[in-house]
């Protein structure tokens, strides 16, 4: 288990289970935890035996955006620009681009940057009683950590623009229906569910699943025929692995794959 000062690091089958780990400000980011938050997923990038990694919150949530207490005085305009650059674009674009599963186990409000945080990871398993906050606009200030980009590209426009200007609280069932949740479980089940599921995922072939989050993140953004041609060029990468051969395998011999991630 590696050591870090605002969160757990933990591995279990091949999993990765990060726990930022601030309950008594409900898991809020200061710049001790942007950075340590960074510096594990860099950790369960690097390293070979893990094949998927799961995000969570101690305490009773997963995270309540901008610690907000740890700022002194109101910063300038180039001070929080600089702020919000600096701890969001690294850490949103590692996790978006990780050649791994990441599911996040929204165990409790996730608020703000929080909430980015919730929906930068590829999955999203939430408590019952949890719920995501669009909670900027509550402070007069703009979505930031990337949330609109999350959000028009889940929910589309309405549905986002709605969730930033209100500020309420969505429920746990309302982002089932809405498309930003994956699975609801419950509260009392929620870790135990999510890491069956991510290590069930670290089962799979770990190279095209990993591959598989850039094809979608293109498509977003190209025309179909570009997203062949950039299919084709990943599958260049894919039938030379491993796990390609030993699913043809498996197939041809009518058993389960043992795939080892490569």
């Amino acid at each position: 288990m590696s050591v870090y000062e605002t969160l757990i690091y933990e591995i279990q089958d091949n999993v990765a289970l990060i726990t930022m780990n601030r309950p008594d400000k409900r898991n809020a980011l200061n710049a001790t935890l942007n950075a340590d938050l960074l510096s594990a997923f860099q950790q369960a990038q690097a390293d070979e035996t893990i094949r998927a990694v799961v995000l969570t919150g101690a305490g009773k949530g997963f995270c309540a955006g901008a610690d907000l207490t740890a700022v002194a005085t109101i910063p300038t305009p180039d001070d929080i620009y600089n702020a919000i650059v600096s701890a969001y674009v690294p850490l949103m674009t590692l996790i978006t681009t990780l050649k791994k599963p990441v599911i996040a186990a929204i165990n409790g409000a996730a608020a703000g940057a929080g909430m980015s945080l919730a929906l930068a990871c590829d999955l999203q398993v939430m408590a019952h009683n949890a719920s995501l906050m669009m909670a900027f606009s509550n402070i007069a200030f703009v979505p930031d950590a990337g949330a609109a980009w999350f959000l028009m590209r889940q929910i589309g426009y309405s549905r986002a623009y709605q969730m930033a200007i209100e500020g309420q609280h969505i429920t746990a069932e309302q982002c089932r229906n809405w498309g930003l949740a994956n699975k609801v479980v419950p509260a009392d089940h929620l870790l135990e569910e999510t890491l069956a599921w991510a290590k069930h995922l670290a089962q799979r072939p770990t190279l095209a699943l990993g591959l598989t989050k850039h094809t979608l993140q293109f498509a977003a953004q190209n025309s179909l025929s570009a997203t062949i041609e950039y299919e084709a060029s990943l599958q260049k990468q894919t039938i030379a692995s491993h796990d390609f051969q030993e699913g043809v395998m498996a197939f041809m011999q009518k058993r389960e794959p043992e795939f080892k991630g490569k």
